[in-house]
């Protein structure tokens, strides 16, 4: 299961417009992550059950220091992130 967090790692799935709504806005910051798609990926969909007890929100933002942001806002993102919009 993928708990050691070397960058930012974004689950998430294709069709989820939150998903896309945060990596869009990772990107326009020039921010580098890993995107993981739960559809595909079981492993990973365990993991975002685990961390949401026993549901999954996407999407669901992994960062270095072990803190995990759920459908986090761009204020949220951006606050975590050190980012001013």
């Amino acid at each position: 299961m993928p708990r050691e967090h070397q960058e930012l790692t974004v689950y998430g799935t294709w069709w989820c417009p939150d998903v896309r709504r945060t990596r869009r806005f990772l990107d326009e910051h020039g921010v580098t992550y890993t995107y993981v798609d739960i559809d595909r990926d079981r492993e990973a969909r365990a993991y975002c059950d685990e961390v949401h007890g026993g549901s999954w929100i996407v999407p669901t933002v992994a960062f270095p220091d072990g803190t995990i942001l759920f459908d986090p806002s761009e204020d949220e993102l951006a606050d975590k992130l050190g980012i001013e919009i």
